[in-house]
């Protein structure tokens, strides 16, 4: 890439940097964003971004721990003095979305763009780690640095799982921006903080025939409408009505004519729930209305349920730990129905996850939208999220 000769030039100039680590490399993290920012990557294809991640830890001296992912790595900052094991991630992918922004350093990757603000994520533990590093004879103990890879796509947590990436940790921390907070302000809390992210896709089998005899056959676009329309009741009927739940149809497909009745009609969506209850409440009714209303026509269908992402419920424990050790006002966040495949570690490994404001005008573009903007003052509050959550969990793990 035309920037690695930058980046070389850039990380040169910083190794002379000795006085207050944060101050001194936070116009280095900055620009790197930018950089980061005009060459973004999809899920599992972020091989130069993971190949330039590696090539700064190089340049500070923190090693690179040797896994088996294809894309994403973990680097490892050792304490002086034994202790506990602890993680903190941010995610490296971007999204299949043409930039529409003024950025002098918008995306130059036709196509793809970091819409979702992970550049200010992996950014803002980049100069995390440089921190860390420099106060690792302070440290006891050892903190992990994943930056995964497929978040938004890929199940990049389920890879880092699978192939025992975290083993040995004692809990994570991670945060994503969001822009609808002011710059730096953090929320957090325990327990809920966004939903759990299901797909479903549904196939039903009828009989085609000629569209002037319809008796000639089981119409599936009838049953189709029939189902789309007593799912609305899993939310209206069945969920309690103080529990956010969302059933939503976002696809349906039925023909290729307009005189022929197909064999079969597809739809598909989404659910969102914060809770496994309402999770296997969800479902149950799912299953029952898809399969009894085809049958009730005649009719089969075929369901396929897959999990995006489980809801994010942050540890009580980990959470009151980090929020105590933080600087920074904390605010009750808005729980949200987006997901985060961070719950996928909090699942396994106690840990914590925030919200940082990235832009906070009236105005602003949400995540995934081509005109997303998070702005850079995003990063310095990052940074001391990272920097403080270690040390105060370090303190408590080593306290006990």
């Amino acid at each position: 890439m035309i920037w690695t000769r930058q980046l070389r030039q850039h990380l040169n100039e910083v190794k002379h940097l000795i006085s207050d680590p944060k101050t001194d490399i936070l116009p280095e993290i900055i620009n790197l964003r930018h950089q980061f920012h005009r060459h973004p990557e999809l899920s599992n294809h972020e091989f130069e971004t993971t190949k330039q991640i590696a090539a700064i830890l190089a340049n500070w001296g923190i090693p690179v721990v040797p896994t088996d992912l294809d894309t994403g790595l973990l680097a490892e900052i050792k304490g002086q003095q034994p202790g506990p094991t602890i993680a903190l991630r941010a995610d490296i992918d971007a999204l299949p979305v043409q930039e529409q922004t003024d950025l002098s350093f918008k995306s130059e990757n036709p196509g793809v763009m970091h819409a979702c603000g992970h550049d200010l994520h992996f950014s803002s533990l980049l100069g995390a780690a440089y921190v860390l590093n420099a106060r690792k004879e302070t440290l006891k103990g050892t903190v992990r640095l994943l930056f995964q890879p497929a978040e938004e796509a890929g199940h990049g947590g389920d890879q880092v799982l699978a192939k025992h990436v975290l083993d040995g940790v004692q809990a994570i921390v991670g945060f994503h921006n969001n822009p609808n907070l002011p710059v730096g302000q953090i929320a957090l809390q325990k327990g809920p903080l966004m939903a759990g992210c299901y797909r479903f896709l549904v196939t039903i089998h009828g009989a085609g025939s000629h569209g002037a005899r319809p008796e000639k056959g089981k119409d599936p676009i009838v049953a189709q409408a029939a189902i789309i329309s007593q799912l609305q009741t899993i939310v209206s009927r069945s969920s309690n009505p103080f529990d956010a739940v969302v059933v939503s149809v976002t696809k349906v497909r039925a023909g290729k004519t307009w005189n022929v009745l197909p064999g079969a009609a597809t739809f598909e969506g989404t659910v969102r729930t914060f809770s496994d209850d309402n999770t296997a409440l969800v479902k149950k009714r799912f299953y029952e209305i898809v399969q009894n209303t085809a049958a009730a026509f005649g009719q089969t269908a075929e369901i396929d349920w897959s999990v995006g992402a489980y809801p994010i419920q942050n540890d009580a424990t980990i959470t009151t730990i980090v929020k105590n050790g933080l600087t920074a006002p904390i605010v009750k966040p808005e729980l949200t129905m987006t997901g985060e495949d961070f719950a996928t570690f909090e699942a396994q490994i106690p840990g914590t996850f925030a919200f940082i404001g990235s832009n906070g005008q009236a105005n602003a573009a949400d995540l995934h939208d081509p005109h997303f903007v998070g702005e850079d003052g995003t990063i310095p509050p990052a940074i001391d999220y990272f920097v403080q959550s270690a040390q105060s969990l370090l303190d408590y793990f080593n306290s006990k």
